[in-house]
């Protein structure tokens, strides 16, 4: 009988961790001071929408409800350490309800030091150029540096 409660107990404890690995504790990043890299966004941006014209699609307009849904999720791969599309339907799921949106989408990238060579990474992988160059009206970039130098890259897209 306790093997059957230690069991038990044991299986409880790793659902819970495993679910608590898997959400975005936002109150831990506030504590590491973490600043966007507005000059990187906007040129990531500029790319972007430059792309999009030179092949006749209408430029993505920036919104604020996608940028604090990247910048948050910048932060949580921060705190991860790696990346991830980690709770991807859950931040749709919020920004289809604050945004009225009705299709969400979203790139991420790590380790790049130019808005060049992210552009370049996205436009390169066919996910992430199906994003680029897909129908969407809407999209916010976060750009965030860890504490040992590393960058960090969200976009979100919706429309």
């Amino acid at each position: 009988m306790r093997k059957a409660v230690f069991l038990k107990t044991l299986l409880v404890t790793c659902i819970i961790s495993m679910i608590s690995c898997t959400s975005e504790n936002i109150g831990e990043t506030e504590q590491l001071n973490l600043v966007n890299d507005t000059r990187l966004e906007a040129q990531i941006m500029t790319l972007i929408n430059s792309h999009r014209e030179s092949i006749g699609l209408a430029i993505l307009n920036f919104n604020d409800v996608a940028y604090t849904h990247a910048n948050d999720h910048t932060e949580y791969m921060i705190l991860k350490g790696g990346l991830s599309h980690d709770n991807f339907n859950i931040r749709a799921s919020k920004i289809s309800s604050e945004a009225n949106a009705e299709e969400v989408g979203e790139n991420v990238a790590k380790d790049y030091s130019t808005a060049e060579a992210v552009f370049n990474g996205w436009i390169t992988s066919i996910p992430h150029k199906e994003n680029i160059e897909s129908d969407f009206t809407h999209t916010a970039i976060s750009a965030k540096e860890d504490l040992n130098g590393n960058l960090y890259f969200t976009q979100i897209f919706f429309k």
